[in-house]
């Protein structure tokens, strides 16, 4: 008869489930992994002696995805029994990281030409708030970013905006360009009457400055709308 390791004669049966899930992660890479799985990956370091794959799941149960588990505000987090926050850092560590990884492709890139690289950054900045958020990249004559600033974040369907505050802001910077982005955490990206009347009188007032509104883009779960593919701009 095979004598029992320690991990399960104590009762710890999740020391050996840790490092196959590890060994499996390292070898078949995340694609293999439920949401569950990556999760308790990301949880292992922050609660180490508890099974937590239950927590997980209950984390899935209550926000949707993985995506949507690392990008719920600390607040709403906190409402997770067992959720302590050491957990809750590493939660957001990932979400940051995602978010300055697809940045840096934004960023290498010699301008903001490639359409992609900006939607994938404000897609993984912003698709899964719960609040909406509106914030502006602000470009150079060429198109180079020179900075990417949140301008208002609010409710579950309104953030304030002021142009005028905007376009302060864009020449302080010497900013010559714009692109205007805000999520929908509805989730439909549709822009609504509102978002159309306070894109005109951003780009009207951008034009007296010589500040170009290149486009606004609204980010949602379900994709995405672009006001110059839609041509409102």
């Amino acid at each position: 008869m095979t004598k029992p390791s320690a991990a399960d004669s104590d009762g710890r049966h999740y020391v050996g489930h840790r490092e196959r899930l590890r060994e499996r992660f390292l070898r078949a890479g995340g694609d293999a992994l439920a949401d569950y799985e990556l999760l308790e990956l990301v949880l292992f370091r922050a609660i180490p002696r508890r099974d937590v794959k239950p927590l997980a799941k209950d984390l899935l149960a209550r926000f949707g995805s993985f995506a949507e588990v690392v990008s719920a505000r600390p607040e709403r987090l906190k409402e997770v029994a067992g959720l302590g926050e050491a957990a809750i850092a590493e939660l957001k560590i990932v979400a940051e990281a995602a978010k300055r990884f697809a940045k840096v492709r934004m960023d290498k890139r010699p301008s903001l030409g490639s359409f992609s690289a900006v939607l994938d950054y404000c897609r993984t900045a912003m698709a899964f708030l719960d609040r909406e958020q509106f914030r502006i990249l602000f470009l150079d004559k060429k198109n180079g970013l020179i900075a990417d600033e949140v301008q208002g974040t609010g409710t579950v369907d309104h953030a304030p905006v002021y142009p005028r505050e905007i376009m302060r802001r864009a020449l302080e910077l010497n900013a010559t360009a714009l692109i205007l982005v805000h999520n929908h955490p509805s989730g439909e990206p549709s822009p609504s009457g509102a978002d159309i009347d306070l894109t005109q009188q951003i780009v009207a007032l951008g034009r007296s400055l010589n500040i170009a509104v290149h486009d606004h883009l609204i980010i949602g779960r379900q994709g995405f709308a672009s006001f110059k593919g839609l041509r409102l701009i």
